[in-house]
């Protein structure tokens, strides 16, 4: 598929994601922006919210990731399903209680000015970098397999991307988002699913016939409980998982807020569980492409791109996709999966980091009614920029698997979130507000150290995800140093 057709493929695209926009966007208003006026329907944000999970990271980085990591992603995925129903019931309780728009805005009411601080720049950080990473998966692929044939560089390609997603989302927010996120979740299941079938067809197996086949059954071992001190094992990988749905959702403005523009936080609850039974069978189903996708290359000898000098098997599913004989439908299928899985993911992250900014740190709801539109649209611009300069530097210093990568980074950034939350939500205290912001420095300084450790001075100790429950607890811990008696004020 060249070059040109390609670009005509996304510009259609974009013109349907723009006509949304436009229908959604009329009001321009701030309460459409930041809640979609409250009046979604659960099942359209449910749906919704599969893409926006999934990401780009899941429809590219975990089919690459089959050779490597076999199934043991399963075991975290596990852990993700408990961490959405404790998501539902403990959580969104509070958020509707109270009223939010800024979910962050519970420790300023819990705790005080320094505690919302804390909590707001941690999503910011963890939000950008997420968002960043999803960003950059989306403009590799690009870059390798259209912008580099037309002689165009990867900085402008990443510009381009950002540009597009700011135009459709600058006037609707989340209340185009809520939709462009069903479409964008559509195109990507359709897109796994007749790449699956292609495959197959093309190596003359039915499914069940797959499924038994010897060469599924080397990369099909899901479970691992022989050596506690790996990375995958079951315990800590279930445990990692859990803790990462509750901090990359339950704690997240991004994913929050497409929950809390539901009428009613029993629409809500239904919206995050029947989301969740989806996004399980969802991920397994690209686990399972992941497979067919590594048997394929070895059986027609299709080595693993190289990009940067350096083999990247994030670019196996796009590489098979475009350049290898398996049609017209399956070139097509891929790229708008592709595009919509990435941007399903990013135009939310733009938006929740506009939201965040304007309300957690420009206390946009205390300016004047005649100013708070335009702080927003400009804020809306700044959050564009920075996600262009971010995703640029990670071309220079990203050596890792992008799934692999993300879940590491948000082991650092939702910790202080997780401390913070489960010390609110567990104990009466009060703490000494002037010093959370120390806690959570301190916190994640000895997380970053403890990451850094050989894993021969420990014994062959490899720390995984349990870092996230790790930095949490420490971080609950220095908390109740700082608390104060029950009786103070």
């Amino acid at each position: 598929m060249t070059p040109t057709y390609i670009l005509i493929l996304i510009g259609g695209y974009f013109l349907l994601l723009l006509l949304i926009s436009y229908y959604t966007g009329k009001n321009d208003s701030n309460i459409d922006f930041f809640k979609a006026g409250k009046k979604s329907p659960w099942y359209l944000v449910a749906f919704g919210m599969v893409g926006a999970s999934l990401s780009g990271v899941t429809f590219i980085s975990v089919p690459g990731w089959v050779e490597a990591s076999q199934f043991s992603y399963l075991q975290v995925v596990f852990g993700y399903f408990l961490g959405y129903i404790i998501t539902a019931y403990v959580l969104l309780p509070i958020y509707y209680k109270q009223n939010v728009t800024s979910i962050y805005e519970y420790l300023d009411r819990r705790f005080g000015f320094v505690s919302y601080k804390v909590g707001a720049i941690s999503f910011f950080i963890s939000r950008v970098l997420g968002a960043s990473f999803r960003l950059f998966l989306v403009a590799i692929v690009l870059q390798q397999f259209v912008f580099d044939e037309l002689g165009v560089n990867f900085e402008i390609t990443v510009i381009i991307s950002v540009l597009l997603i700011w135009i459709y989302t600058f006037r609707g927010g989340i209340k185009t988002i809520v939709w462009t996120d069903t479409l964008q979740t559509l195109f990507m299941l359709l897109s796994v699913g007749l790449s699956i079938y292609f495959i197959l067809d093309k190596m003359d197996w039915t499914f069940g016939e797959f499924l038994a086949s010897e060469e599924f059954s080397k990369y099909s071992k899901t479970i691992f409980i022989d050596d506690f001190l790996a990375k995958n094992h079951l315990v800590k990988s279930f445990l990692g998982g859990m803790f990462i749905t509750i901090c990359m959702t339950g704690l997240d403005q991004d994913m929050m807020q497409k929950n809390l523009t539901c009428n009613t936080l029993k629409d809500a609850q239904k919206n995050m569980i029947s989301f969740s039974v989806v996004l399980v069978a969802t991920t397994f189903v690209f686990m399972l492409l992941g497979v067919l996708l590594f048997i394929y290359a070895e059986k027609y000898d299709i080595a693993l791109p190289v990009m940067d000098g350096k083999p990247k098997s994030d670019l196996l599913f796009p590489e098979i996709a475009l350049n290898s004989d398996l049609g017209i439908a399956v070139a097509v299928t891929f790229l708008l999966g592709l595009i919509a899985a990435a941007y399903s993911s990013a135009d939310s992250a733009l938006t929740s980091l506009t939201t965040s900014f304007c309300v957690d740190f420009l206390g946009l709801e205390k300016k004047p009614v005649s100013e708070q539109k335009k702080i927003r649209k400009i804020t809306h611009i700044g959050m564009s920029a920075l996600l262009i300069i971010v995703v640029i530097a990670f071309k220079n210093i990203l050596d890792t698997n992008v799934i692999d990568g993300l879940l590491k980074v948000a082991s650092f950034t939702y910790g202080p979130l997780l401390g913070l939350f489960a010390f609110g939500i567990f104990t009466k205290h009060q703490v000494k507000d002037k010093y959370v912001w120390l806690v959570t420095a301190l916190v994640v300084t000895i997380i970053y150290v403890l990451s850094k450790i050989p894993a021969d001075s420990l014994g062959g100790y490899i720390f995984g995800y349990e870092l996230l429950p790790l930095n949490g607890l420490l971080t609950f811990f220095g908390l109740w140093l700082i608390r104060k008696d029950l009786d103070q004020k």
